[in-house]
């Protein structure tokens, strides 16, 4: 059956329907069902393709490093440099095999997630004789199939209902909105214009059963229903914050790379004479401006990340690159439901008609709702009556029950009947304000002071239930709704949400790092205003989605938006984005699909629906907002260690760059051979490792971890050039320690003795430039202590070693290493002073 069909089924009455879909009240035959089923296709959305490993594989070379590598290593291949192009080419492969191995193990994750909620359905079918409920998977379920729902189940297709009882569903993933909502099998329906999910007379699959029974008859199922609708073709998502902030700096470092050959052989050519001979070398020389290692670190470190997130907090990183974008989030977008409470009610206070606090309310209607659980044959109470029966403990069992009426959603009130004085019965109602205040013996005046008092009630963020009784002589015949009339007013329940037990800690977590929490809900605004401070939230200023202007100011300050849409959700999240903040979503509902797919990260939990999940960059254990606590700092200590990487990589190289260009057309030769720059590499670059492995300082996570580039830039240039100065001082060490400037022309100890220096220059700079790492701080050395003093160890033996002669160094005077020592400390005096006066520039 296609959409059009499933359109018009909705329409009119349940006996069209039946009509249209060619079945009946008792249900399709087996036969019937199987020939459908063959048409139609199974009741499952859409899911999504699995990707290759070679097209994985190929994303990676996307990166722009990872592509600027990949010409450089056939650049090196084709002048012959072929231990340079191996290393280089080893390191593109390594890099895309670790990304690619990453979003491997999350899709697996993700495909037995999917495997966890499939569930089944009671259908009618006929047989021989009398129809008769049968259990079938959910994906054999066809149209025209009429299907039986009671509480707790989920709508398994969009359903038209025949028959409904006291019927309350949560429509929660699809609108957002908290509260059940009621559902009859009028054959009136409501209004077209209010949406699909306001007629009263269809379910849609994505909701769930919260009270009463009912009858449907399944109208769309599979690809057709309104939940795979949200599956539609996802919206492109503009480059995260992990994205933007590396392809900046890439860019620019790129331009300066491709520059640097052209500039190295036209000086060696018009300087020196010398043409194409320099043409190793000046390949050399850019291969050493790049952080060759950016790949593998930045993969290693997210990779790294999120294998510790998914053992120790069940958080499943689908998309590497949303680790880095969940440590730059500076604002979270929640729900209310869920998130910052339980989806069920409790008890705030009972009061009486003059709004003093008086438990005698709370008495009647707990004595209400146990004698309507007892006698109405309801399979479970529903949240008000499990709510009022918790607060006001074993109340009931005194009285003998005589009667119920079931609550009904179109009169809203639900009555019980209990023994009274002798010969009396009592009726205990309790229900809507308006409807319970229509059947009350007051006069218009004294109804409206009641409103009034209950209007102030729900401003403050509370609902209430009103609760009224009556005496009647006692009968032998039922009671009915007719009964329920000339009540005497009792009082107000009002009830508030039940607080998530760790929502309060886990925002005092978020706002110690930095992120902004905002509360975006279908609900009314002083509900959503009173569970934020109830929880220690501030609101701020409470906007109405409706209000256009409103919505478009959200950037300032936290905030609280509610009665919000689907597209009001999504509009909010791209307004905090263009403002230049991070923006993370939390979601779990098919209403919640636009914004999680607007977002920088789109996060949901492991029971969301499956549309939900799929548009997700990390999904969670549980909705708990602790848990994402736990991620953004997984994902600060990543981005911490990328970014140390990047600091002490491009600082070094480039203060070795141009330390190199300046000894080049200085010298009568080359400062360096190629082979000596690439083992000169090869050690740093094998020390650098073990920044994927270290614990950067409390530091790096008091802020959101955004790599901005022009900050970034002037960093490493102030720093490089620093870098450079060391170098060049390493002339005048030379000149002193060979006995006159005349000794440079000596390639062999020249060649050596910069080797040792810069190598023991990396050294420094890999443990006094680490992303929040105080310098005073005492701690263990851990790895990258370690691999810096392997480092500096590899510097001073390297060129007195047989590998050294081979690479054409040799021993060094020992009046070199004298001087080198006061070299090297002004050069670590001068880099600390130069990281404090950084960081007490830093907000």
């Amino acid at each position: 059956m296609d959409s059009d069909t499933a359109a018009e089924s909705a329409e009119g009455t349940s006996l069209q329907a039946l009509r249209r879909l060619d079945t009946g009240p008792r249900g399709l035959t087996d036969a019937e069902a199987q020939t459908r089923l063959a048409e139609t296709g199974e009741n499952t959305l859409p899911q999504p393709r699995t990707t290759p490993w070679p097209h994985r594989f190929a994303r990676g070379l996307r990166d722009p490093f990872t592509a600027v590598l990949l010409c450089l290593g056939l650049v090196s291949a084709a002048v012959a440099s072929w231990g340079t192009a191996a290393v280089i080419l080893a390191l593109v492969a390594v890099s895309c095999l670790l990304r690619a191995g990453g979003e491997h193990r999350a899709d697996r994750s993700m495909a037995a997630l999917r495997a966890l909620v499939a569930g089944t359905a009671t259908v009618l079918r006929r047989g021989a004789g009398e129809s008769a409920e049968r259990e079938i998977p959910v994906a054999e379920l066809v149209p025209g199939d009429v299907v039986r729902l009671g509480p707790g189940d989920l709508v398994p297709a969009d359903v038209r209902l025949l028959r409904a009882r006291g019927l309350t569903v949560h429509q929660a993933a699809l609108t957002g909105e908290s509260a059940p909502v009621a559902k009859t099998a009028a054959d009136a329906p409501g209004g077209a214009d209010d949406g699909p999910f306001a007629q009263p007379h269809l379910c849609f699959q994505g909701s769930g059963v919260a009270t009463g029974s009912a009858t449907a008859i399944v109208l769309a199922t599979g690809a057709r229903t309104r939940l795979a609708a949200a599956h539609g073709a996802p919206v492109p998502r503009g480059a995260g914050a992990f994205d933007r902030s590396v392809h900046g700096i890439s860019w620019v470092l790129i331009r300066f790379m491709l520059l640097t050959p052209p500039l190295v052989l036209m000086a060696g050519a018009a300087l020196r004479g010398r043409g194409l001979e320099t043409l190793p070398f000046a390949v050399a020389v850019a291969v050493g401006l790049t952080p060759e290692m950016l790949p593998v670190i930045v993969t290693t470190c997210l990779a790294r990340g999120a294998s510790v997130l998914a053992r120790g907090h069940g958080v499943i990183v689908k998309r590497l690159p949303a680790l880095h974008d969940l440590g730059a989030v500076d604002v979270l977008c929640v729900d209310k439901t869920g998130t910052l409470t339980q989806d069920r009610p409790v008890v705030e206070r009972s009061l009486d008609a003059t709004g003093r606090d008086d438990p005698d309310a709370l008495r009647w209607a707990a004595v209400g709702a146990w004698w309507s659980l007892q006698l109405a044959d309801l399979p479970a109470p529903d949240a008000l009556d499990e709510a009022l029966l918790d607060a006001a403990g074993p109340v009931g069992e005194e009285y003998d029950g005589v009667d119920a009426v079931p609550f009904d959603p179109v009169r809203r009130l639900s009555t019980a009947v209990v023994h009274g004085r002798l010969g009396t019965h009592t009726l205990v109602v309790k229900g809507a304000v308006e409807d319970v205040l229509e059947r009350c013996a007051a006069d218009p005046a004294e109804r409206e002071r009641l409103r009034g008092l209950a209007a102030r009630e729900a401003d403050a963020g509370l609902r209430l239930l009103a609760v009224a009784t009556a005496e009647r002589p006692a009968r032998t015949r039922a009671y009915g709704p007719a009964d329920e009339r000339g009540l005497t007013f009792r009082g107000f329940v009002t009830f508030r949400d039940a607080l998530a037990p760790t929502a309060a800690e886990a925002l005092r977590d978020l706002a110690a790092l930095g992120v902004t929490v905002k509360v975006l809900t279908g609900d009314h605004p002083a509900t959503a205003a009173r569970a934020c401070r109830d929880l220690g939230l501030e609101p701020g200023e409470v906007r109405d989605a409706r209000d256009a202007s409103s919505v478009a100011s959200v950037a300032s300050g936290p905030c609280v938006v509610a009665r919000c849409t689907p597209d009001d959700k999504a509009r909010v999240v791209a307004s905090l984005r263009a403002a230049g903040h991070t923006v993370g979503f939390l979601g779990d509902g098919v209403n919640d699909v636009p914004a999680l797919r607007a977002a920088d990260v789109g996060i949901a939990p492991r029971d969301a629906v499956d549309v939900a999940r799929e548009a997700a960059d990390v999904v969670l254990a549980d909705k708990d907002l602790a848990a994402i606590g736990h991620a953004v700092t997984a994902g600060r200590y990543s981005s911490g260690n990328i970014a140390s990487y990047l600091r002490v990589t491009l600082s070094s190289n480039l203060g070795n760059v141009l330390a190199m260009l300046a000894a080049g057309l200085l010298l009568p030769f080359l400062p360096m051979l190629p082979a000596q720059v690439l083992v000169q590499n090869l050690c740093f670059d094998a020390a650098q490792l073990a920044f994927a492995y270290d614990r950067p300082g409390a530091a790096a996570l008091r802020r959101p971890a955004v790599l901005r580039p022009r900050a970034f830039l002037r960093f490493i240039t102030g720093f490089g050039a620093l870098n450079a100065v060391a170098d060049l001082a390493t002339f005048a060490v030379l000149a002193l320690a060979l006995n006159g400037p005349d000794a440079l022309d000596d390639r062999t100890v020249f060649h050596s003795a910069w080797f040792t220096e810069n190598l023991l220059t990396q050294a420094l700079v890999m443990l006094l430039l680490r992303t929040g790492r105080g310098l005073a701080e005492g701690r263990a050395p851990g790895p990258v202590g370690r691999a810096a003093a392997l480092l500096a160890v590899a510097g001073l033996l390297l060129p007195p070693s047989p590998l050294g002669a081979s690479l054409g160094m040799t021993a060094l005077p020992a009046a070199y290493y004298l001087l080198l020592v006061a070299v090297l400390g002004l050069y670590a005096l001068a880099l600390t002073a130069a990281r404090v006066r950084h960081d007490r520039r830093q907000p």
